[in-house]
């Protein structure tokens, strides 16, 4: 018999500690440094599955690399708290680097490298409540999902939402998105076009031949250049909205006149408009320029807050006793409006400054994600049952 190669054994698979007593910050150092840039996930979410099925409060459930964990105690309300487990590739800042604050953060280790921020420091939260909420006040469904940071019709929420929606149902929900532990509520809707103009080809050094369409976009960013965004108040709090082309396409050579010239326009819009409202209202910004051509490319309606719901208000009192979070709108698209799509309202809510997500220098202080598992741990104390 051939022994096989040492090198070519395969590697052994993560294993987690025991969540309910293992540290919420050493438990972010631990899961970041396993492999889990989108598409590459399932080592990870082994070690998660594995870790929560020891647990007998917990139902475990999988769809791909997708986890679920839920407790079923009878209780009047069930909360979904979420989390994507995959990040954006890695920039040489990995393993996890712990490192003493500066500024704001002095006297607080501070963990520097991939998934501090977004969002593996909320999955860690999640991870530790799933284990240590043995009888939590609500029915708690804990979704641990891949994808996230690809392609909208890869998200692994998404998969869950279509092909087991009874799985994420609730009162109310959670998404452990980096908020620097505020509150954000709802999101803003997202939608991209494609505006298109025509002209006519010709030799570059015979261009009264033919007609520019690169010329002729200026009518269109003019338009875009000019406009307000509107400020759009929804559920109390005030959503900004974005108008703006991200793009432009047109030429094939260096020697002819370019035909045809796309501009690609991206706009955030409250989430009091309809998919159907925000394209009307694009094309009214553009109304009477000549010739265009237009093509939807990509959609996604916005998530209102719900903080009027009765769960949402319980949870806001607990967060803000102690962490003192603000509360505020969500400008970006997230996840939260996918469950949205189930009628369930939904928050953002977790440790991290968004602005440093998919940064090289993506960093998050220890202390924001003890707050927020202490907010969340608050909210949901069995004790209090």
């Amino acid at each position: 018999m051939t022994a096989t190669p040492l090198d070519d054994a395969p590697a052994p698979s993560p294993v987690l500690p025991d969540l309910s007593t293992v540290d919420v910050v050493d438990l972010t150092r631990i899961i970041c440094d396993i492999p889990s840039v989108s598409g590459d996930e399932t080592a990870l979410a082994d070690a998660i599955e594995a870790a929560l099925s020891r647990y007998d409060h917990l139902e475990v459930l999988r769809d791909g690399d997708a986890v679920v964990a839920r407790t079923h105690l009878g209780r009047a309300e069930r909360v979904v708290i979420a989390g994507h487990i995959d990040t954006v590739p890695v920039q040489g800042n990995l393993p996890v680097q712990v490192r003493p604050g500066e500024g704001s953060d002095a006297g607080d280790d501070v963990l520097w490298g991939r998934g501090t921020v977004d969002m593996l420091g909320g999955v860690a939260v999640q991870l530790h409540l799933a284990a240590r909420l043995t009888a939590p006040t609500r029915d708690v469904t804990w979704v641990f999902y891949d994808h996230e940071e690809v392609a909208s019709d890869l998200n692994g929420l998404g998969r869950i939402v279509r092909t087991h929606p009874d799985w994420v149902r609730g009162d109310v929900a959670i998404l452990c998105e980096p908020t620097r532990g505020d509150v954000e509520g709802g999101c803003n809707g997202t939608l991209r076009l494609d505006v298109t103009l025509r002209g006519r080809t010709a030799h570059s050094a015979r261009a009264w031949m033919g007609h520019n369409a690169v010329h002729d976009a200026w009518r269109v960013l003019e338009r875009l250049a000019v406009h307000t965004p509107a400020e759009v108040e929804v559920d109390g709090l005030r959503y900004r909205e974005s108008l703006n082309a991200v793009a432009i396409r047109g030429g094939i050579a260096g020697n002819m006149i370019p035909d045809t010239c796309v501009v690609e326009i991206n706009y955030r819009f409250a989430p009091s408009r309809s998919v159907d409202d925000a394209v009307a209202y694009v094309l009214d910004v553009l109304a009477g320029i000549e010739g265009l051509e237009t093509e939807l490319t990509d959609a996604a309606a916005g998530a209102r807050p719900g903080l009027d719901h009765p769960a949402a208000q319980e949870f806001l009192a607990a967060v803000r006793e102690v962490t003192g979070a603000q509360v505020m709108p969500k400008y970006g698209w997230t996840d939260v409006a996918r469950f949205t799509e189930l009628g369930v309202p939904a928050v953002n809510f977790g440790p991290g400054d968004p602005l440093l997500a998919h940064a090289d220098d993506e960093r998050c202080p220890a202390r924001q994600i003890r707050s927020v598992a202490a907010a969340l741990e608050a909210w949901l104390d069995g004790e209090s049952a």
